[in-house]
């Protein structure tokens, strides 16, 4: 009589990823919803604001006159533009001072804003690494409060602007209510850019390095020291659409709606109604793209 033998089957080997489950354990760190991840946002706001505020105080803490920086640092760069560009190469066009300091102040506040914006939305993952590993909260929160520190400084610096703006007579008038929603769209950009930097930083450090030639050139090309058609037109085969381009760029449609808003005068009636579209439409795009970029690499940051 032969023997039939009969193996027991094996209990199946249950997987991580089904053990997990079983208990309602999910990824540590792992990316949440778009939505999640905006209502974590919005239950961090005090984070972001009083973490604002503490860089902006933070920042000239080692200087001898303090937060007065803020207004002098652009102010001493406004004055060399001036002497370079308004006197020397004589690129203000048919402005007269009255005119063009006001222009030039401006320009020079405002794409500092931007400009500075960048400058700690490249670094903000990268030079917080201990934060970031330490604690847990949407990464996010850092080039947003980055972006509210510069806007703080501006407004800072705004009262100096005013100052400035109506001793060359250029006195308040209805447009002044302008730069409200001028700033709001800048700064829904500034926080776009600076989550895309923060993003394109954490991964390559090198970045910060080359950020500043970056920058110096989209100055140039903004028209920050000078009117950007008259330069245009000064160029000998330079062609009609180039100043249209320049033109319609983020830094110069920001800078084109301040002074639009401020300054009166032929500057401020060369300025079409078209310029507010690019600004909307700049902020939409950079604005909510540079959120969801930064969302889709969320469980990757302060890893490795």
């Amino acid at each position: 009589m032969s023997e039939t033998t009969h193996e027991s089957a094996s209990p199946r080997e249950v997987s991580p990823a089904e053990l997990a489950a079983l208990h309602g354990l999910s990824v540590s760190g792992a990316r949440p919803s778009l939505t999640q991840y905006i209502r974590q946002l919005w239950g961090r706001r005090y984070f972001i604001l009083a973490f604002s505020q503490a860089k902006l105080m933070a920042q000239y803490s080692q200087a001898k006159l303090g937060q007065l920086w803020q207004v002098f640092t652009p102010l001493l760069n406004a004055f060399v533009y001036f002497l370079i560009f308004g006197l020397l190469l004589q690129g203000r066009g048919n402005m007269e001072n009255d005119e063009y300091i006001p222009f030039l102040v401006t320009g020079v506040f405002v794409f500092t804003f931007t400009q500075q914006s960048v400058l700690s939305g490249v670094k903000s993952i990268s030079g917080n690494l201990g934060l970031v590993r330490a604690l847990h909260f949407p990464r996010a929160s850092l080039p947003i409060s980055f972006s509210l520190q510069q806007l703080q400084q501006l407004l800072y610096s705004m009262i100096v602007l005013a100052v400035i703006v109506v001793s060359f007579g250029h006195f308040p008038r209805w447009t002044w209510l302008l730069v409200v929603p001028a700033l709001a769209l800048q700064l829904v950009f500034n926080v776009g850019l600076a989550m895309i930097m923060a993003r394109l930083g954490s991964s390559t450090p090198d970045l910060v390095q080359l950020m500043p030639f970056v920058l110096r050139t989209w100055m140039y090309a903004s028209g920050v020291m000078f009117p950007l058609r008259y330069m245009v037109e000064k160029l000998d085969g330079a062609p009609v659409w180039l100043a249209d381009v320049l033109a319609a760029n983020p830094a110069a449609v920001y800078m084109d709606l301040m002074r639009y808003a401020l300054i009166d005068g032929a500057y401020h009636d060369s300025v079409p109604m078209t310029t507010w579209w690019f600004a909307l439409g700049w902020a939409v795009v950079i604005g909510i793209g540079g959120f969801v970029y930064f969302w889709k690499a969320e469980e990757r940051y302060g890893r490795g």
